[in-house]
């Protein structure tokens, strides 16, 4: 008992420590336009600050404001702002000039990040979230249209993915679909109970628990594609090469993310029930699991029906419309792309889904057509994973980090470890003795933080499931954890993987 206040009042003192720091960051970030807000019951009334694009229109009559063709910025006492998304009159064109001017800082502040990056070796993924980092709340704060932003990086993740999925053939995972969907699955509940047992031993809520084990548990897809990159694409001796068991596993990933995604709304019930209510909460939980396994079939036998009928067909068609016009083709692989994600939203099942199995799909007409769709659309990704990563950096609180560094990089480790721990025993288990090399690789390539974990965490901290201190923790370990990847990537790649001259050579 007196071990266990010791653990409850060190767990009290990090959290309050956590907590100060918070404060700290928000009177550094905020400037709040208003002191108070006026309510009414069922209705909030209050009044709202307009800001100007220009110093000198705030001299102009109150008319001209109102005639003005710009869009001025409302900020609200909770110092959220808002830029105007549909007008009254929709024959008057307007623009979003907040947003250009973000983007347009963003590309140029990006090159110079990025080359800095590749001066002294780190990948350029690094500058781009320094980018973001310079830009954003912590930093400059210039960035205005900050939703606007997050939502033109998403378009990088479905573009990533499609092609992660471009080269990840149905064949190959066919060879690994049974590792594939037993390793995340065997992690996610070592997980899960590691968390509880924690939590069981802190006291914290088991709801809070189940939350950040499976938020935890989850790994980036577009850094590890990027990883991948001209790497490992087969092995002629037949042995399963690591690039096909760690997409495998990511795709299952991805997968348990659509899932939990979908339960979220029963955790969130479930936190404030009492035992009995619990108990119907984990039934309902589990008829949500088998709605998304009957959708994840659904979307199984429309992928089915597409490689057999239509894709041939629709390929063929662009190829012919596209000679001389590369733009058909882009638009027609583009809607593609967009019809899969729909298709798997409309059905459940997560959108990233959708891009990957569009990328398998145009990848089982042939190498020849692969790399004709690569070719088209790599340089659209390039871009837009621009935006992403600057997008994440737009989370990253350099001040917090500093005043908590000693908690962070502590956190960061462990988890770090215990997740590479975890993906080694795991695949241990269920790797072939001929594959075993690989083990170490795909353990590297999983043992960081996915970056959904801050879209996650932010529904979360809406929902009230976690503190603003829990989510402030949860997105500086998982930045860091990204951070850290490359470096465990590279080990792991010197380390483990086979030269090809002894590869020959035996």
């Amino acid at each position: 008992m007196q071990h266990q206040n010791k653990s409850l009042s060190m767990l009290d003192e990090i959290l309050e420590d956590v907590r100060k720091a918070a404060d700290r960051l928000e009177e550094e970030i905020e400037d709040h336009a208003f002191d108070d807000n006026k309510s009414i019951r069922g209705v909030n009334v209050e009044a709202v600050l307009r800001v100007e694009e220009d110093e000198v229109k705030r001299n102009t009559s109150q008319h001209q404001v109102d005639d003005d063709l710009g869009l001025s910025m409302l900020i609200d006492s909770q110092n959220n702002q808002y830029i105007l998304t549909k007008p009254r009159d929709s024959t008057m064109p307007r623009a979003d000039h907040h947003f250009i001017k973000d983007i347009v800082t963003i590309v140029m502040l990006s090159l110079p990040c990025g080359w800095l990056c590749t001066m002294i070796g780190l990948p350029t993924m690094f500058g781009y979230i320094m980018c973001g980092v310079l830009l954003g709340p912590s930093g400059l704060n210039s960035i205005k249209s900050i939703v606007q932003v997050e939502t033109l990086g998403e378009f990088g993740v479905f573009f990533t993915l499609f092609l992660v999925g471009l080269e990840f053939s149905p064949e190959r995972l066919r060879k690994v679909w049974k590792i594939a969907v037993q390793g995340p699955c065997f992690m996610t509940v070592l997980m899960i109970a590691f968390g509880l047992l924690w939590g069981h031993f802190l006291q914290i809520r088991p709801t809070q628990s189940v939350f950040i084990s499976t938020c935890l548990s989850l790994s980036s897809t577009p850094l590890v594609s990027r990883f991948l990159a001209g790497g490992s694409r087969g092995d002629k001796d037949g042995d399963i090469d690591y690039s096909s068991v760690l997409l495998g596993m990511l795709v299952m990933q991805d997968v348990q993310l659509s899932l939990f995604i979908a339960a979220m709304p029963t955790l969130i019930q479930a936190g404030g029930n009492t035992y009995s209510s619990v108990v119907l909460e984990v039934f309902r939980i589990l008829a949500l699991i088998g709605q998304i396994l009957f959708s994840l079939l659904a979307v199984f036998l429309v992928c089915l029906i597409m490689k057999t009928y239509l894709i041939g067909p629709y390929y063929r068609k662009l190829h012919t419309e596209s000679k001389g016009n590369k733009e058909i083709l882009v638009m027609g692989i583009s809607a593609f792309i967009f019809l899969m994600l729909t298709v798997t939203e409309l059905l459940d099942v997560s959108m990233e889904l959708g891009c990957f199995l569009a990328g398998a799909l145009i990848s089982s007409q042939g190498h020849m057509v692969t790399e004709e769709v690569m070719s088209c659309i790599e340089p659209i990704r390039d871009f837009l994973a621009i935006i992403f990563f600057a997008s994440i950096g737009l989370h990253v609180f350099p001040t917090f980090v500093i005043y908590e560094l000693t908690i962070l990089l502590s956190l960061t480790l462990t988890l770090v470890l215990m997740k590479f721990v975890l993906a080694v025993l795991v695949l241990s288990l269920i790797l072939p003795k001929s594959s075993q090399y690989i083990k170490w690789i795909v353990s590297s390539g999983l043992a960081q933080v996915s970056e959904f974990s801050f879209v996650l965490g932010s529904r979360a901290r809406r929902s009230g499931i976690i503190s603003r201190e829990v989510y402030l923790l949860i997105l500086s370990v998982t930045t860091l954890s990204l951070l850290l990847a490359p470096v465990l990537w590279r080990i792991a790649i010197t380390k483990c993987v086979p030269r090809p001259d002894k590869r020959l050579s035996t």
